[in-house]
């Protein structure tokens, strides 16, 4: 449980620390739906991680979450969001919360639009994120 939760926070942090707790939740609800959906790998990690490598490292922007291929290093320097990111976390990881993503599987910023947005239904908007499911 420890490292689901772990990287489940990475990802929260490091795509959304800046939203909204609702914002936040919804990031990690994300990596849930997909834990449950039989396209994506059942573990949060392997969600989280999931992308194209090359000798066991991610390539540069080819990576389902953008902060794990983006080339930056992932350093943790806001205690508190991280501290928020964790709870965040534990509570989608737990299950304490219904979905209000309605079953999300993908997001973008709102400043964006990917082009697999269009195949996709919309369900819910929140801060900057707008979510889709398949």
């Amino acid at each position: 449980m420890f490292e689901a939760v772990m990287c489940i926070a990475l990802a929260v942090y490091f795509e959304s620390r800046g939203e909204s707790q609702e914002g936040q939740l919804a990031v990690a609800q994300v990596i849930m739906n997909r834990v449950k959906h039989e396209a994506y790998p059942n573990d949060p990690c392997a969600v989280v991680k999931q992308g194209r490598y090359w000798r066991h490292i991610p390539l540069r922007h080819q990576c389902q979450f953008s902060f794990w291929c983006d080339g930056l290093p992932e350093r943790v320097e806001d205690r508190e969001a991280w501290g928020m990111a964790v709870l965040n976390a534990v509570v989608v990881y737990l299950g304490w919360l219904p979905d209000y993503t309605e079953g999300a599987t993908h997001y973008h910023a709102d400043w964006v639009s990917p082009r697999w947005s269009s195949e996709m239904k919309p369900t819910a908007r929140v801060d900057n994120h707008v979510f889709y499911k398949q």
